[in-house]
C-alpha cells in the first residue's frame, strides 16, 4: 500500500486542551470545526470527552455528525442557524446557539421549543465581520434573557489580530467588550487560541481553543506558553525511488532545482493531492528518518523530490516527514506563502491513523 499517511496523536492532543483550559481560566470548549482542523472531528471529540467541558462547530452538519457518533457533551454552533428550520434540530438534539444577527434574534423569538436554548450572544468588537454592534448588544442580550425560549446567555465577542502580540487592537477590542457587558454580568468569552496563550488578562469565563489544541504555535516567533505545546499530525510518507544527476541537471516539473553538484535524488510518496504545498520551495525542511533535510524540485500531484547526497544511509523505504514534531507544520507553511490553517485542513487522501498512549 502507498506509504503516505497522517498520524494523529490523540495524546498530545489531550495534552494541549489540558493547557488551554489552564490557561484559559475556569472553562473551555474545544474547537472541531472543519474535521478538527483536518485531524478528524468525530475521533478527536472521543479523544477529548472525557476531559472536555463542551466543543465548539461551525454549522450543524458538524454538530450532528459528532451527536451521531455518540457524543452528548455540549456543542456550540459559532455562527448559528443559517435558517428558521433548523432550531427544530438544534432543540432536538440540545445544542448551544450563536446569535450574532437581528434576523436570527428574531426567529428565535417566534420560535415554539420543547426546551430553551443556551445561546451565546456575538458581540461586534471590531472584527467587524459577525455580531451586534455594541450601541445595539445590550438590547439585544436584554431581550434574550426575557425570551422563554432562552435558558442561559454567553456573551461572546472574536479578535482579529491576537496572533500580533505587539498590536493594541486586542486591549481595544476587549475594552469594547467588556465596556457593552458591564451592566448584564454575563458569563463570557473571548479566548481564542492567540488570545489564550499571548494575552493572559483576556481570559473570560470560557476560552475556546482552536488551532493550539493541534500543537500549532498561533505567532510568528517562539513563545515560551506556545512551546508547551505538543504536535499532534504528522505527514509522513517514505522513498519510493533513488537515483543520482550529474551538476547542471533539473529535477521534477519546470526545471525549478538544477544540480549544482552530484546529487542523489529520493522521490516520496506524498504530493500537493495530499495537501502539501505545491509551490513549496527548494530548501522547504522534512526530516528523512529522524535527520534533517530539504525539499528540492516542484511538488508534484502524487510525489515529491528530496536531496539525499548528505543521508547516505538513506534510501528505499526511508521514513520522511514533512511535518509533525520535527518538522512544524507553521515553517513549512511559511516556506511555502501558506498558513498552518490551511495545511492543516487541506490534508485529504492520505489515510489518518490514530495513536493514542
Amino acid at each position: 500500500m502507498r506509504p503516505a499517511r497522517a498520524l494523529v496523536d490523540l495524546s498530545a492532543l489531550r495534552h494541549n486542551y489540558r493547557l488551554a483550559r489552564k490557561l484559559g481560566g475556569q472553562r473551555a470548549l474545544a474547537v472541531v470545526k472543519a474535521d478538527a482542523y483536518g485531524h478528524g472531528a468525530v475521533r478527536c471529540a472521543q479523544a477529548l470527552e472525557a476531559v472536555a467541558d463542551g466543543f465548539a462547530v461551525a454549522c450543524i452538519e458538524e454538530a450532528l455528525a459528532l451527536r451521531a457518533a455518540g457524543i452528548r457533551a455540549p456543542i456550540l454552533l459559532l455562527e448559528g442557524f443559517f435558517d428558521a428550520a433548523e432550531l427544530a434540530l438544534i432543540d432536538a438534539h440540545d445544542l448551544w446557539c450563536a446569535i450574532q444577527a437581528d434576523w436570527q434574534l428574531e426567529v428565535l423569538a417566534q420560535a415554539r421549543l420543547q426546551h430553551p436554548l443556551d445561546v451565546w450572544l456575538l458581540l461586534d468588537s471590531g472584527m467587524h465581520r459577525l455580531g451586534f454592534a455594541p450601541e445595539a448588544w445590550q438590547a439585544a442580550a436584554q431581550r434574550l434573557r426575557d425570551m422563554p425560549q432562552v435558558r442561559n446567555v454567553v456573551a461572546m465577542t472574536h479578535f482579529a489580530r491576537a496572533d500580533e502580540l505587539d498590536s493594541r487592537r486586542t486591549e481595544e477590542q476587549l475594552a469594547v467588550f467588556r465596556q457593552a457587558g458591564s451592566a448584564l454580568a454575563l458569563p463570557a468569552s473571548v479566548g481564542n487560541s492567540a488570545a489564550v496563550l499571548g494575552w493572559p488578562g483576556a481570559n473570560g469565563d470560557w476560552a475556546r481553543p482552536g488551532l493550539m489544541l493541534y500543537g500549532v504555535n498561533p505567532f510568528g516567533a517562539p513563545h515560551p506558553l506556545a512551546d508547551q505545546l505538543q504536535a499532534v499530525m504528522t505527514l509522513e510518507s517514505a522513498v519510493i525511488s533513488v537515483r543520482g544527476i550529474a551538476v547542471g541537471e533539473p529535477v521534477g516539473y519546470g526545471a525549478h532545482f538544477v544540480a549544482r553538484r552530484p546529487t542523489r535524488v529520493g522521490i516520496v510518496a506524498l504530493g500537493y493531492a495530499d495537501g502539501y504545498p505545491q509551490l513549496a520551495p527548494n530548501g522547504t525542511p522534512v526530516a528523512i528518518d529522524g535527520r534533517p533535510g530539504e525539499l528540492i524540485g516542484r511538488v508534484s500531484m502524487d510525489m515529491l523530490a528530496i536531496d539525499l547526497t548528505d543521508h547516505p544511509a538513506a534510501g528505499l523505504g526511508s521514513r520522511v516527514e514533512l511535518w509533525g514534531a520535527q518538522i512544524p507544520v507553521t515553517g513549512v507553511a511559511r516556506h511555502a506563502g501558506r498558513t498552518a490553517y490551511d495545511l492543516l485542513c487541506g490534508v485529504k487522501r492520505v489515510p489518518l491513523v490514530y495513536l493514542d498512549a
